[in-house]
């Protein structure tokens, strides 16, 4: 079988490479020029270099026919301030010229790891987002992904491309990027910024168990195909929670004792985060502030029942192996 990555390296395109590098007769990863590939010289890949917003410079990747693709490459935070439509350049048309060279070169299975914003939020807590529900995406982000869905689905009605859609949420696990080391150098101080009382919900994705729910997409393809999926822990985590196991994990829950932000001040931000994307502006912190006392939750029921899908029950052990990979790689100093 072979097998088309993108987005390694990257934190999901280098773990699913080292679960698959045992099991596949070839992993072909697609990267962009200039970017430094070491942390994949020790699995067996082929690495090709191309940009998905170049529909060129895909071809090579997927010369001579592809089995299965998985799409993981996208971008979650812009590196400027006007960078809105690198949401749409990379996340919709990126995904359409993937799916562009997968038609053109027959390729089986086109997997789309999209993400909760492509669905939106909770409308409250005590209704969990669940598959079936209609898709609502606030912010430039999630719509991006929300059309790069709509892509997918439309490549299966016109082309018959067999597909199938992943939503995760907040990752964690061995690995992270700066922005999880940020939060934990925060929490180690000992006074994050929780905005509201912390009793909004969030769902979480442990990364070792997304890359177990995406084998089994490719093993049990003749189920999969067509469907979407949301990956997730068993049950969503409190703000309040997630913040106090950190807290504990590094050692400083005696010390700890968050800045509480009224919940109105994230409502702000969130309004301010839809005003600048309207001028094309984006702005980190404006936008996850915003995000911050909302609930976003989901049902992972359907990837259990139909994939066989196990999630993990709890977030300590995960988030153990998160702090200690920070620790040992100097993204957390405590």
């Amino acid at each position: 079988m072979s097998i088309l990555v993108t987005g390694a390296p990257g934190w999901l395109g280098n773990e699913l490479i080292a679960r698959l590098d045992d099991s596949a007769e070839e992993i072909r990863c697609l990267t962009l020029p200039g970017v430094d590939t070491t942390p994949l010289d020790s699995y067996d890949v082929d690495v090709y270099y191309g940009d998905i917003t170049d529909q060129e410079s895909l071809d090579e990747a997927y010369t001579d026919g592809v089995d299965t693709v998985f799409h993981c490459a996208g971008i979650i935070h812009p590196p400027k301030l006007l960078g809105v439509d690198m949401f749409y350049d990379i996340n919709t048309r990126g995904t359409r010229n993937m799916l562009e060279g997968a038609r053109q070169h027959g390729a089986d299975h086109f997997v789309y790891i999209s993400s909760n914003a492509a669905q939106g939020f909770n409308d409250s807590r005590d209704e969990l987002m669940t598959e079936g529900m209609p898709c609502r995406p606030e912010s430039p982000y999630g719509r991006s992904k929300y059309l790069a869905e709509e892509h997918v689905r439309g490549y299966e009605r016109e082309y018959g491309i067999d597909y199938t859609v992943v939503r995760p949420c907040w990752y964690y696990g061995p690995g992270q990027p700066e922005r999880m080391d940020t939060l934990m150098e925060m929490i180690a101080e000992g006074n994050p910024i929780m905005f509201g009382d912390g009793t909004n919900l969030r769902s979480m994705t442990y990364i070792p168990k997304l890359v177990e729910a995406l084998q089994l997409v490719m093993e049990q393809s003749s189920t999969a195909k067509g469907e979407t999926y949301w990956i997730a822990d068993e049950k969503p985590y409190t703000t309040n929670h997630i913040y106090e196991t950190i807290a504990r994990l590094i050692g400083v829950v005696d010390s700890y004792s968050p800045r509480r932000v009224p919940k109105v001040a994230s409502q702000v931000l969130e309004v301010a985060d839809k005003t600048f994307a309207k001028l094309g502006v984006y702005e980190k912190n404006v936008h996850v502030g915003g995000e911050m006392s909302r609930t976003i939750a989901c049902d992972v029921t359907k990837a259990k029942e139909e994939l066989g899908y196990e999630p993990a029950t709890d977030l300590e052990s995960g988030m153990r192996e998160s702090i200690e990979w920070a620790w040992e790689h100097g993204g957390l100093d405590v």
